[in-house]
């Protein structure tokens, strides 16, 4: 448990991150602090939204993507802040798309897709 702890503490200081070192550039001090009050997005949210819907269209064709996209998804909803982010629902919809994924190639059902 220590360990899984630790895991999403660092998934959390990468969230902070700012790959481009411009972030806050050009800003004064009550711009930033407006910044810091309003509620943002969770980036891996949005991820496992995006590879939700990976899952649910190659999902039923190839069973390992779905289970990747739901344990991603699992883990990283540890990650929601109720105070800082404002919508835990693209963690929801990239587990209900997984599991839609999943169970579709379980059955053995497939979907005609128009690529």
């Amino acid at each position: 448990m220590k360990a899984f702890k630790k895991f999403i503490e660092f998934l959390n200081r990468l969230k902070e991150f700012d790959i481009w070192g411009d972030k806050d550039e050009g800003l004064s001090d009550k711009e930033k602090e407006h910044l810091a009050k309003v509620p943002t997005q969770n980036p891996y949210g949005l991820i496992g939204l995006v590879l939700g819907g990976i899952a649910f269209t190659f999902g039923p064709k190839y069973g390992f993507i779905p289970v990747m996209t739901l344990t991603f998804c699992i883990v990283t909803l540890y990650t929601f802040d109720k105070e800082k982010e404002d919508n835990p629902w693209p963690f929801y919809i990239g587990i209900a798309l997984s599991v839609i994924g999943l169970s579709m190639y379980i059955i053995g059902e497939t979907h005609e897709l128009i690529i």
